[in-house]
């Protein structure tokens, strides 16, 4: 994972460095859509193995905002509203709790003067964990899901309807592991490294 960071934050400097030239006359682009958060299948073990933790798929309205230095090299972010998984131990309900995954990357486009215009990316992720509850075997136990930095894979394609409206079809790969405490002590690392993909309306200004 500190290798994925430490690329992912190499290619952001290069970025930088290359700022100097602006990406036409409308270098943003502001994109509204959904998407959903889809963890690995096989989220780790818990209690030295006792408890097989599985989380819950989630899709909430996202945005992004885009920056073109060049016609294929933008930089950009994701944000979306609060995302809300379940835990479950051994099958069974366990936990609740909330997400935000704000992420910074890279873009390559391909082809930005085509209709459709793949991309591919790289970038940084912050995950901020919140508004744990517990239910089940877990029910009375104050429990703690930690926050979570990683690096972030993104490609997809803009489809442009016109030279300022566009629809983004996308996915990205996020490496995430969170440390997992129960009344204070660590009972394992819980291992999301979800897909997130979606769909978005884009506006180029």
């Amino acid at each position: 994972m500190k290798k994925g960071i430490c690329a992912a934050l190499a290619l952001c400097s290069v970025v930088g460095a290359s700022a100097a030239q602006a990406g036409g006359e409308e270098p943003w682009t502001l994109r509204l859509g959904i998407h959903n958060v889809a963890p690995e299948s096989d989220n780790g073990k818990l209690a030295g193995g006792a408890f097989r933790a599985s989380l819950s798929d989630n899709a909430r309205p996202s945005g992004s905002i885009e920056y073109l230095f060049t016609p294929n090299l933008g930089v950009d972010l994701l944000a979306a509203w609060p995302f809300t998984h379940t835990l479950d131990l051994n099958g069974v309900r366990a936990a609740k709790f909330k997400q935000l995954p704000p992420t910074l990357g890279v873009n390559w486009h391909f082809m930005p003067d085509a209709t459709w215009s793949p991309f591919v990316g790289a970038g940084i992720n912050f995950t901020k964990v919140f508004d744990e509850k517990t239910s089940g075997p877990l029910a009375g136990t104050d429990l703690s899901i930690g926050d979570s930095w990683g690096a972030a894979a993104h490609f997809g394609i803009d489809v442009h309807v016109d030279p300022r409206w566009l629809v983004t079809i996308d996915a990205r790969w996020i490496d995430i592991e969170a440390t997992v405490r129960v009344n204070g002590s660590r009972v394992g690392t819980v291992s999301v490294d979800p897909w997130v993909y979606g769909v978005s309306a884009g506006y180029r200004f």
